[in-house]
């Protein structure tokens, strides 16, 4: 019995320590307004989504959902009015290496508009920790809102995970692996496939030493394959999985497995769906006039399998 209450006891201090988020890091800039400033010349017409709290919804901001030591790991919550609403809990991109949560605020509020909570999480970046760190950050997120989904009015049956980029392959991988608790997946434009001959040719370039896949991993393809396999949703196919959407962009590189990855899904009985924007760059989704059809398929999607 003592080694439990110690544990016990331990775990509350830890919990009861303070803890914050890293500064800023100025290399950090995977955002809407670096992304449009490399795109703007090929797509004159795009305009940075807006991010404007809409009437009626509630935000409740930097909420701690883990610590390690004094390091948090915060969430922002977004919900309409309402009991017992349906949750989507979104991964930003950024290579792995880069990113904020803040990304996918303005999807992230235009969902609210359909009666769906939305939570934006931030996660440990392969600076920090290599994999698997990201995908359990994702899946603790997930933990903790069903823990507290009383309080903030959720149903913590009717959780969803959507990412886009790196964050589209983590929320794959940690909903293919979380068990039940996770209902529905989005997968923007994230790799499904590490080990296809298509993502090779980009993840583990060698002119990048190290690429941003490789980073992550802590090595090559060649010297840690093992946990490139690992890391590919693809893998995890199985009944009973959640259903999967696909949307993708004009540009390849970022589908690697996805075709492969929805023929074995439809093999064993589990729904998915693709939709390609045509003449997209990649994350596209920061964009209108790219966010709101974006948002149409979501919602399309998650009335299917997120009633």
């Amino acid at each position: 019995m003592m080694p439990v209450l110690s544990v016990l006891l331990a775990a509350a201090l830890v919990a009861a320590l303070p803890c914050s988020e890293p500064a800023p890091d100025p290399s950090n800039t995977y955002d809407a307004p670096h992304t449009y400033d490399k795109l703007v010349r090929d797509y004159p017409a795009i305009q940075i989504a807006g991010d404007t709290l809409p009437a009626g919804v509630r935000k409740t901001a930097d909420l701690t959902y883990a610590q390690y030591g004094a390091r948090c790991l915060k969430l922002d919550l977004y919900r309409p009015a309402g009991d017992r609403l349906p949750v989507v809990v979104f991964v930003h991109g950024g290579g792995w290496k880069a990113g904020f949560r803040s990304e996918f605020v303005p999807m992230a509020l235009r969902l609210t508009q359909h009666g769906y909570a939305a939570v934006t999480v931030s996660y440990r970046l392969s600076g920090e920790a290599r994999y698997p760190a990201a995908v359990q950050d994702v899946q603790a997120a997930v933990r903790w809102l069903r823990a507290h989904a009383a309080e903030f009015g959720l149903d913590p049956n009717r959780i969803a995970l959507a990412g886009g980029s790196a964050g589209g392959q983590i929320a794959s991988l940690a909903g293919v692996t979380a068990g039940d608790a996770v209902k529905a997946i989005i997968n923007i434009d994230g790799l499904s496939d590490f080990t296809s001959e298509l993502a090779l040719r980009y993840e583990d370039d060698p002119k990048k030493n190290p690429s941003s896949a490789g980073a992550w991993f802590g090595g090559r393809y060649a010297e840690t394959a093992a946990l490139w396999r690992e890391a590919s949703p693809i893998r995890y196919v199985h009944a009973g999985m959640p259903p999967i959407l696909f949307i993708g962009s004009a540009q390849p590189r970022f589908s690697a497995g996805r075709e492969e990855m929805m023929a074995q899904m439809a093999a064993v009985g589990v729904a998915s769906d693709k939709v390609v924007l045509p003449d997209t760059p990649h994350s596209f989704w920061l964009f209108d006039p790219w966010l709101q059809p974006t948002v149409d398929a979501s919602v399309a999607f998650l009335h299917r399998h997120l009633p």
